[in-house]
């Protein structure tokens, strides 16, 4: 067998396989026989046909297949051989057979060659976040708010509350609009943004005001209109919270709380965790998001088509599992590409650290993970998760999650990280 790689681009190969009569014979004999052995033909036994017919008859789709499977066979040895990364499945370009060879041509992509810039002066900021006595409070309004009641109220609207109002709609030159009255409308404004114009509008409205509000239309709108409402509030509405007992800690908590200062002391504990794992996970993109500015690594398509599938199911999967009818995908799609490419590059780019710092996943890795998961979960025992890590099913997850520590963990350690105290993001009760 001879080979010959040809560089299409950098992330673009060629290869041309020649094989020697002795190397493909075998292989097309048997392709032959088993064609034999199921093609029937008026005037032959079944499993009779000569050669000479079968080969006129289905030439062209069996040495199709031998190729095909002399292409896959060949192609992983070559690629083990020559340290050739592929990024995916080889394609089978062409085939010529003759007397005394068989020629392929496969192109595929392939993982680029690449240094990585300095990283060492990279300076970032860790956000660091403590929680006070009104965050734990803030948190447990928000957890009584499901079990409070909505009252009316004679005050202006604030931002979390509801409000119920008639609407008439007109055109932008202010002529009303016909059938276009509606009553008893529900302004939920703690699910409205910021910069929603009814939102606007009747935050700081109260019973009797009428209020007016201009609907432009988006930036990407080519044919929208402009439509004006004039907004009559009937009514303002308002969450009053219950009082915090024993009896209803027990209700909220499903029995795990009854006593309120644990309680407290749990949900500081909960947001601690939380805000740490915030504050870390976005450390890492932004280190992240950095190198990838910074190396700009062409990205075979293959890979950016796996990452965009990928972005894809999980958008369908917030629709229930498919998209609804008449849901432009493939606008989707392009707007997801990006994101895609530098998932691909991030990819490239931790794969090209975790080389060049000769990190490896071991066993003794893998018991540590184990023994770490079941200090966060009491009922958890090391044995079991062991078993679990290491099967055929877990382990290529586990090792891949243990790999990611450790690269972080190398760029951690080489560049500059201040930390910055923050507060808590506000959210409404």
């Amino acid at each position: 067998m001879q080979h010959t790689t040809k560089n299409v681009s950098e992330t673009e190969q060629q290869l041309e396989i020649i094989l020697s009569a002795e190397e493909f014979t075998p292989e097309l004999n048997n392709e032959i026989e088993d064609a034999r052995k199921n093609v029937q033909i008026k005037g032959f036994r079944k499993g009779h046909v000569p050669t000479g017919m079968i080969r006129k008859l289905m030439g062209p789709a069996i040495e199709a297949t031998v190729a095909e499977k002399l292409a896959s066979k060949h192609f992983g040895e070559i690629a083990e051989k020559e340290s050739i990364k592929p990024a995916g499945r080889a394609q089978l370009d062409d085939f010529t057979f003759g007397d005394e060879s068989l020629s392929i041509t496969l192109s595929y992509e392939i993982h680029p060659e690449f240094e990585l810039k300095d990283y060492t002066g990279y300076s970032f900021v860790e956000d660091i976040y403590t929680v006070t006595d009104e965050d734990v409070e803030n948190e447990i309004n928000l957890i009584l708010k499901s079990n409070g009641t909505l009252i009316s109220v004679e005050a202006p609207a604030e931002a979390g509350d509801t409000v119920i109002a008639d609407l008439v709609k007109y055109d932008a030159e202010g002529n009303e609009l016909e059938d276009q009255k509606t009553e008893n409308h529900h302004f939920n404004l703690e699910y409205l943004p910021e910069d929603n114009p009814f939102r606007e509008a009747l935050v700081g409205a109260k019973a009797g005001d009428t209020v007016k509000v201009e609907v432009k239309p988006e930036e990407d709108e080519e044919d929208g209109e402009t439509f004006k409402y004039e907004v009559t509030v009937k009514e303002v509405k308002r969450t009053e919270l219950p009082e915090l007992t024993g009896e209803l800690l027990k209700e909220v908590t499903g029995g795990k709380f009854e006593e309120i200062e644990p309680f407290r002391q749990d949900v500081r504990q909960q947001l601690e965790e939380h805000f740490s794992k915030k504050s870390e996970q976005d450390l890492l993109e932004a280190i992240s998001a950095k190198l990838i500015e910074e190396n700009p690594v062409p990205t075979p398509k293959t890979m950016v088509d796996s990452f965009e599938n990928m972005l894809i199911e999980n958008a369908k999967r917030q629709f229930g599992g498919e998209f609804p009818a008449g849901f432009d995908d493939r606008a989707l799609r392009a707007s997801m590409r990006p994101n895609a490419e530098k998932h691909a590059r991030w990819m490239l780019i931790s794969q090209k650290i975790a080389e060049t710092g000769n990190l490896e996943v071991t066993d003794e890795d893998i018991k540590a993970f184990a023994e770490k998961e079941a200090e966060k979960n009491p009922s958890a025992k090391v044995e079991e998760l062991l078993q679990a890590y290491m099967s055929s099913e877990f382990r290529d997850y586990i090792t891949d999650t243990i790999l990611k520590d450790k690269i972080y963990g190398i760029l951690k350690s080489a560049v500059t990280i201040q930390g910055e105290n923050k507060p808590l993001p506000q959210h409404d009760a």
